[in-house]
């Protein structure tokens, strides 16, 4: 009797140890858990706002703007334009 007590005893022993070691576990995985999602809100955040500054720094009238004021660039005359349809573009580059 005593025998299978002391065996219990460790059984008991073990695996109070191992749920200790699960819950621990646990708790550490949900805190890794946490800092991801934090981080991945920052990112967001981050791209966000890097979108909104590619998009400033693409608008035509900047674009416009500086090619007239670095490269000395104009836009031609209306007689000088020609606008090419789509499908003869694809043709030319099938020939």
């Amino acid at each position: 009797m005593i025998r299978i007590n002391f065996i219990l005893f460790f059984v008991l022993i073990a695996v109070s140890i191992g749920v200790i070691t699960s819950q621990h576990r646990a708790r550490k995985l949900y805190f890794e858990l946490e800092q991801q999602q934090d981080l991945t809100r920052k990112f967001d955040t981050e791209y966000g706002q890097l979108q909104l500054e590619q998009s400033t720094w693409a608008m035509h009238s900047r674009v416009e703007e500086l090619a007239a004021m670095k490269l000395k660039m104009q836009v031609p005359d209306a007689t000088r334009i020609q606008v090419i349809a789509k499908e003869e573009i694809t043709v030319e580059l099938i020939r």
